[in-house]
């Protein structure tokens, strides 16, 4: 929007989940959230499921139904700190089936975003207790075009590019993507940075559930592929500065976007 700096201070919480304990996440948030926002960060970022963990036995009985006790938590803290909250994501309970659902809200208190993970990750069994999502990650915030994905979703690059070809300058990635291949989600983001010239947030967890180690190392990138901030295995918050007029001077010296041809892809 005119007017408004390119420059966005974000800051991902990148922390270790009690599996299938709502209440003890929602309060570790709200804490969290209020550390964050002593850096004065224009975004703050949260990891996948955080309110519930991969218990998915039990979501039936633990999910936020209709997504409002999160929702009001988010609003609520957006408004209080002057933040816009990339929520990370929630298991909502529908009518229709649970989802695994990321909220956006700006700084105002009001939901900008709504994204069900499109694509459910069948080795951790998401399939048999999650429904997929059917629309894409697209949102504002203050006037600049954002997508927001669900780990799985940074394996399936032509799902990224469907909305950086939509001008999407900055992706933000939710996940609790396991340890054991830690080396595939570094990769995966640096990649997904370069080839679709734009900034990469990427807010993982870190600590283990009954099942699975989780790797950490949150991130943020540039359109260079370049890492300007990342966290190691533990709790932790990364924060970094970017500037948005960046991805059109990239994308300027590497027209890739002016260069394609899907008539034959």
């Amino acid at each position: 929007m005119e007017g408004l700096s390119l420059n966005w201070k974000i800051a991902c919480i990148q922390f270790d989940i009690a599996f299938g304990n709502p209440e003890a996440n929602i309060d570790k948030v709200y804490k969290l959230l209020k550390v964050a926002g002593e850096e004065k960060p224009d975004i703050i970022v949260l990891p996948e499921l955080w309110s519930t963990g991969y218990d998915l036995e039990r979501l039936n009985k633990i999910a936020d139904s209709g997504g409002f006790v999160t929702t009001k938590l988010l609003k609520s803290a957006a408004k209080e700190l002057g933040v816009h909250i990339v929520g990370g994501s929630i298991a909502k309970k529908t009518n229709k089936g649970i989802y695994n659902t990321m909220l956006t809200v700006n700084n105002d208190g009001e939901v900008v975003g709504e994204y069900s993970k499109l694509h459910l990750f069948r080795l951790m069994d998401e399939h048999h207790y999650l429904q997929p999502g059917k629309t894409d990650g697209m949102f504002q915030l203050d006037g600049e075009h954002c997508a927001g994905f669900i780990c799985y979703d940074i394996r399936f690059p032509e799902w990224i590019r469907a909305h950086t070809t939509k001008d999407a300058k900055a992706i933000f990635v939710v996940a609790e993507w396991p340890l054991a291949r830690v080396e595939h989600w570094r990769t995966l983001l640096i990649a997904r940075a370069i080839e679709n010239q734009c900034f990469v947030i990427a807010c993982n967890r870190s600590g283990a559930d009954p099942n699975n180690a989780f790797a950490g190392h949150s991130m943020i990138i540039n359109p260079w592929g370049e890492v300007l901030a990342e966290a190691g295995v533990g709790e932790e918050i990364i924060t970094a500065t970017v500037d948005l007029a960046k991805v059109d001077e990239v994308r300027k010296k590497i027209p890739i976007f002016e260069d394609r041809r899907p008539q034959y892809y």
